[in-house]
């Protein structure tokens, strides 16, 4: 029995506390906390700047735009436009001036406030922005529009026929400009600042790359008072964020956000961790003898350990298991060997019940199927062996003997098909017209097919494979079989049909019954072993033999549907067929098996 040994949790406990405890942390937190503030005192002053840029640019655009609209109202051109007030004519002539401006946005209105016409760029639709404007022109505090998800900063300018003291108010001149990542990369530039404008607390226009927009949504909640500063963390990086409230000059909330990375800092607090390591390093080389020894004494016997479990799970019951090393792997190694001998017990119980089980089931099914075959034998030989019988009674009683003869065969024949599957196929190209062929001829000479029309219908579908043909003939027979002793239990049509079709990586065979149809008790297990259901004969491995085959064959068989005069199935295969075999090949085969 090996020994307690060594608990693991306490030699990696006492280890790691020895190397680590004092080392680093202390140092770290010192100079870590120094540094960001010192950091975040120069973000501060950079957002700040960021401000006072915005402001001054904000003015700037607005005087221009004030001096482009006094230009505009100036023109006897316009003038005469907004005279007319026709509205179309507006609408119409008004593009000339827009395109003259040069602005992003431009828009008439008449003196009613009553905006007749306007344009944005890169806006083909402009209903949204026509209402959008009307909301908010008539009011001389605002200056800035949100319309279809954009952000515009404008300018109103009246239009007068004659002076502005004594003349006729004619209607108003509005332009704008759109305030876009451009705009804010200005706002920003010198300083490394990005900006975000939060319209009714959505993002409507950011400097941040794509990838971090849904990120931003995460700040709606942290929007602070105008001024203050606070740290939001977008996608994996930490921002210092400051916030410049503009909803008094747009009529809804509309806020600009100002922010700056503290990756430059991060970057610096990195090169200090590399001046703290090699002050560490003396005490890491120590850890590094440490964790060595540790490494032979601990890691070595779990590999061990694994390689039996892999071992195990691969089938080599006999690997052997570590009996060295720490306390916890010796009681692993000890449980699993214990575990091991256990399954291989619970295994082998449980294959000799299942053979058992199989083997039972197949008894009485046999046992069944072959007195009955055998006492029809015996009881029409005692017949035939009357010398005052008549030929034709003769005659009958030696038909019901081959009956019962093609039945015994047939139930052989399927027993022992069914016991070779799973063994190495035999594959050949062929074609599977030719195997549905043969197998159709089978099932015509077959009791059980007489009265029943058996059909293959003509199909130029290229059916090449390579096939195990004597398993798959078999397969297809049984299929076709059962068709044909479910097609004579119909009252009216019995009929079998088969049909054929292939593409690129199967090929198919379709085989379709007049009967009644499959019992709904059965469709569940319908290819499971013994399962006759409905039938007065048979041992029940014939769809159990054609789903076993299909397979191996890479394929299935499946009940494609069923009704009373329609039952469907269908054995597919896949084509295995190499590129190499040509056509002289499968012609040959062909003349071959035929």
């Amino acid at each position: 029995m090996p020994g307690p040994g060594i608990r693991t949790r306490v030699l990696f406990l006492t280890s790691l506390m020895l190397i680590i405890a004092g080392t680093t942390a202390s140092s770290l937190y010192i100079i870590r906390s120094q540094l960001r503030r010192d950091v975040q005192a120069n973000l501060q002053m950079d957002l700040a700047h960021s401000v006072e840029t915005f402001q001054d640019l904000e003015s700037d655009r607005r005087s221009a735009l004030e001096r482009e609209n006094s230009l505009m109202a100036a023109l006897p051109s316009l003038k005469a436009l907004m005279t007319t007030n026709d509205s179309r004519t507006i609408a119409d002539d008004a593009m000339e001036f827009w395109k003259t401006s040069g602005n992003d946005l431009f828009a008439l209105a008449d003196a009613e406030h009553r905006v007749e016409a306007s344009y944005a760029r890169d806006l083909a639709n402009t209903d949204s922005l026509r209402q959008d404007l009307q909301a908010v022109i008539a009011d001389a505090s605002k200056h800035y529009l949100l319309s279809g998800g954009r952000l515009y900063e404008y300018s109103v300018r009246p239009l007068y026929f004659g002076s502005a003291r004594d003349g006729t108010l004619l209607g108003y001149v509005i332009s704008g400009y759109e305030i876009d990542q451009e705009f804010l990369r200005e706002v920003g530039r010198g300083a490394g600042v990005e900006a975000v404008f939060f319209a009714q607390n959505i993002v409507t226009v950011s400097t941040l790359p794509q990838n971090l927009q849904a990120a931003l949504r995460s700040m709606e909640s942290q929007m602070l008072p105008e001024g203050d500063s606070a740290i939001a963390l977008i996608g994996k990086e930490r921002y210092l964020t400051t916030t410049k409230n503009l909803t008094e000059g747009a009529g809804q909330p509309l806020r600009l956000v100002v922010m700056k990375s503290f990756a430059s800092a991060d970057r610096a607090e990195r090169e200090i961790n590399w001046l703290v390591f090699w002050v560490s390093l003396l005490a890491l080389a120590a850890g590094s003898v440490l964790m060595f020894l540790l490494a032979r004494m601990v890691t070595q016997p779990l590999e061990l350990l694994a390689s039996g479990v892999r071992a195990f799970g691969e089938g080599d019951r006999e690997h052997s298991l570590p009996t060295g090393g720490t306390q916890e792997v010796r009681y692993l190694s000890r449980e699993f060997a214990l575990m091991r001998d256990q399954i291989q017990k619970t295994n082998r119980a449980l294959l000799e019940a299942e053979r058992l089980a199989t083997i039972g089931r197949m008894a009485s099914s046999v046992s069944h199927d072959l007195r009955h075959y055998l006492a029809s034998v015996y009881a029409n030989a005692e017949f035939l062996a009357s010398p005052t019988l008549p030929s034709s009674e003769r005659a009958e009683l030696f038909d019901e003997i081959r009956l019962a003869v093609y039945g015994t065969t047939d139930m052989l024949d399927s027993l022992l098909t069914f016991s070779r599957t799973g063994s190495a196929l035999q594959r050949v190209p062929t074609t599977m017209s030719s195997v549905v062929e043969r197998a159709i001829a089978l099932v015509r000479t077959h009791p059980d097919a007489e009265r029943v029309r058996v059909l293959l219908d003509q199909t130029d579908a290229d059916t090449r494979t390579a096939v195990d043909t004597k398993q798959m003939e078999r397969a297809v027979f049984n299929l076709l079989l059962n068709a044909c002793q479910s097609a004579r239990e119909s009252a009216g049509l019995r009929e079998v049909r088969a049909s054929l079709h292939g593409d690129n990586k199967t090929v198919s065979v379709t085989v379709v019954d007049s009967g009644p149809g499959v019992a709904e008790g059965i469709r569940e297990n319908l290819f499971d072993p013994f399962v006759s259901q409905g039938k007065q004969k048979g041992t029940g491995l014939g769809l159990t033999l054609a789903w076993s085959v299909a397979r191996e064959h890479d394929g299935e068989v499946k009940l494609v549907s069923s009704r009373v005069g329609e039952t469907i199935f269908r054995l597919s295969v896949a084509r295995h067929l190499p590129e190499s075999i040509g056509s002289a090949n499968l012609h040959a085969n062909r003349v071959q098996t035929s």
